[in-house]
């Protein structure tokens, strides 16, 4: 792709003097909860705490229709003949509207919790991809429908929780791997029979080359004292394609795999000293918290906002070394914007990037922001110039910074670029964005009062419960340099996939979502919290750098986790099939019902597993060790893989094979291997 740095300095977005660049029949000017029809008479907004698609009339600005969908739609997509799919996340399906006549056409069955949608070139074929298929959580797929006569014509495999999806003209896609923070390339070439050609594009290897090398040099160990700490691309959500189909661009969240330290937040007095203390490596101060100082390139929280940038046609990753001297933005003359985010604002950062799209012009990238409730925007293909923010450290690339409503999700842009739209989900209304100057002098600004699309479903304390569960800004629960919500590990409520190394040892980010949290005490893989309240104070306090969690607080945020709803589950029938009904004789027979019970299925005891760290770099200290580890709930558990305290077994299997012959966790030495097959077939279903 050639570079177009001097094109770059005299575009600008939203009306203003733009080069003009013939887009490719599979670009599309929004994504998320937004669309807007082929001429943009219509913009579509999907509202999942209602279940409806909200239809305006973008000349007056009324919403003039509502449709009722499915439960959860979470994207929208339109077809070149003005046909609007919704992706209904919680039933399983996508609903067909045509336009003019705003009610559901018809309803086709797809996999597991579907997100990710695109349209053909000539537009005969619909692909959506489910996060799982209907018989297992460990693939998700993508599947194609003919839009004529919307009828299936394939499914296939592509890999753990997929979640975006974008299409070329030349017949290939890219999609988004949800925790595992990669891309996956198929071939849609032939019709009948589509191919995995890439399964991952080692977007891991490329942003922490420097630290593998050292690690190399050193043996394959190198404990911190190098300076240099390794990051996990996770949370990646949607991709896009720039109008001239050469770069794709999928936002994502770099979290931090070495080890953590106390910050040094004044009201954080740090966790108890470890008798048998671990060397690790300190952050610089005024870090506000244990989630801060620790970010690739310098930023302030230890899981930071980015982009991972692809070469559309090899799916080949453009990533900046988090390590090496490839962070940070004036001064180079990369044509791709950085692989970490930093806010312009230091009153105001960026956290939780949910949505991204390119103006027509293809020289700037909008990225949505739920946790900040903000919008960057930033150039496509250059990190220097005099509109950019690259003099203070760490420098930002960001143009400027757009506050918009609460949880924004969606965006969708003009064909025209005169205009930009922002889907706030929280409040459900609608932002209009417009913009004035040249490009060196834009001033991207908010039009007129935001619409009203539906009203709150949830009760006072439930809606505000969520506000605080997803604010990254909101002073009470973090601080301006550390720009962390709780949703930054606790992706929509449930995991991450990660495993952080805090200071009493590994531990995995847990399910939260449909787990009967609030009945669960004590809280805490250490279960050292007796009561949610304490929990929640000490977590904002120490590691996210907020205030004290009062009880209001607290009751709001328990409020919203009791209602957060259960991952769908495909396990799940109306009746338990023999092989699972078996494995419900196993389960007792292994008495692991004597730890895993109740309707929460846990004792909210502790106990020792057999499963402590005790070498390596993050290793449980001692006194966690002496206590035990909590029990945790086993609702959900097919889709909170990967499993134990420190993250190391990647399937229920392989959880059970760690300590199958040791009775620590179960007595599970008697079971033949069938019993243990049938075991695995029942914990799916809780």
């Amino acid at each position: 792709m050639k570079k177009k740095i001097l094109a770059a300095a005299v575009v600008a977005v939203l009306g203003l003097t733009a080069c003009e660049q013939k887009p490719s029949a599979t670009y599309t000017p929004s994504s998320g909860s937004l669309a807007l029809s082929r001429d943009d008479a219509f913009l579509y907004a999907v509202d999942a705490d209602n279940g409806i698609l909200s239809v305006v009339d973008t000349a007056s600005h009324v919403k003039v229709a509502e449709v009722k969908v499915g439960r959860g739609p979470e994207r929208v997509t339109v077809g070149p003949d003005d046909t609007v799919y919704v992706a209904n996340r919680g039933s399983r399906s996508v609903s067909v509207i045509r336009r003019g006549e705003w009610t559901e056409a018809a309803r086709l069955d797809v996999g597991v919790e579907p997100m990710g949608m695109g349209l053909s070139a000539d537009g005969q074929t619909l692909y959506v991809v489910n996060s799982t298929m209907l018989e297992t959580t460990e693939q998700g797929s993508l599947v194609a429908f003919d839009t004529g006569t919307l009828k299936r014509l394939w499914e296939i495999p592509v890999g753990d929780e997929p979640r975006g999806l974008a299409l070329l003209e030349n017949d290939k896609a890219l999609i988004t791997l949800h925790r595992k923070g990669d891309v996956v390339q198929v071939d849609l070439s032939n019709r009948d029979r589509p191919k995995l050609l890439k399964a991952g594009t080692d977007v891991y290897k490329k942003a922490n080359a420097s630290k593998i090398r050292t690690e190399e040099d050193r043996g394959g160990f190198d404990p911190g004292f190098s300076g240099m700490v390794s990051f996990h691309p996770r949370g990646t959500t949607d991709i896009i394609v720039s109008p001239d189909g050469d770069r794709a661009y999928a936002a994502t969240l770099w979290a931090r795999e070495t080890s953590l330290t106390p910050g040094t937040n004044p009201n954080d007095p740090g966790p108890t000293p470890d008798p048998e203390p671990i060397p690790q490596p300190q952050p610089p101060p005024g870090s506000g918290g244990l989630y801060g100082g620790g970010g690739p390139c310098g930023t302030g929280a230890i899981a930071s906002p980015g982009v991972i940038t692809l070469e559309a046609d090899s799916a080949d990753p453009l990533v900046d070394d988090l390590n090496g001297g490839g962070c940070g933005g004036g001064g180079d003359d990369k044509d791709y914007p950085p692989s970490t985010i930093t806010s312009p604002d230091p009153t105001h950062p960026i956290q939780g990037p949910i949505a991204t799209v390119v103006d027509p012009t293809g020289a700037w990238l909008f990225m949505v922001n739920r946790e900040t409730n903000n919008v960057a925007v930033m150039p496509t293909n250059r990190r220097s110039g005099s509109d950019l923010h690259v003099n203070t450290f760490p420098s930002s690339a960001v143009r400027q910074l757009v506050r918009v409503g609460a949880g924004p999700n969606g965006i969708a842009l003009t064909r025209d670029g005169k205009k930009a739209y922002v889907y706030n989900s929280f409040d459900h209304t609608l932002t209009t964005l417009v913009g004035s100057g040249t490009s060196h002098s834009l001033n991207i600004r908010e039009e007129g009062p935001r619409l009203k699309l539906a009203e709150d479903v949830m009760s006072p304390e439930q809606a505000m419960g969520r506000k605080l569960f997803f604010s990254a800004i909101d002073s009470r629960m973090t601080a301006n340099n550390v720009g962390a919500s709780c949703a930054t590990c606790h992706h929509d409520g449930r995991d991450d996939g990660h495993t952080w190394g805090f200071p009493d040892g590994p531990r995995q980010t847990p399910t939260i979502a449909g787990r009967m949290i609030t009945k669960t005490a004590p809280f805490h893989w250490s279960g050292e919290f007796p009561s949610l309240r304490d929990f929640l104070d000490v977590t904002v306090r120490q590691r996210m750098g907020g205030g004290v969690v009062d009880a209001q607080m607290a009751t709001q945020l328990a409020a919203f986790m009791d209602v957060m709803p259960s991952p769908d589950n495909p396990y799940k029938r109306d009746e338990l099939t023999d092989a699972q009904r078996r494995g419900s004789e196993a389960f007792l027979k292994a008495q692991c019902n004597e730890c895993h019970a109740g309707e929460a299925l846990t004792n909210n005891k502790q106990a020792n597993v057999g499963t402590f760290v005790v070498s390596g770099e993050v290793q449980d200290n001692a006194a966690v060790r002496k206590a035990g580890l909590n029990t945790p709930s086993l609702l959900g558990l097919a889709r909170s893989a990967p499993y134990l305290h420190d993250g190391s077994a990647d399937t229920l299997k392989e959880r059970l094979l760690k300590t199958r012959f040791n009775d620590q966790h179960g007595k599970t030495s008697h079971l033949s291997d069938q019993e243990l097959d049938d075991l695995v077939e029942f914990l799916r279903v809780l």
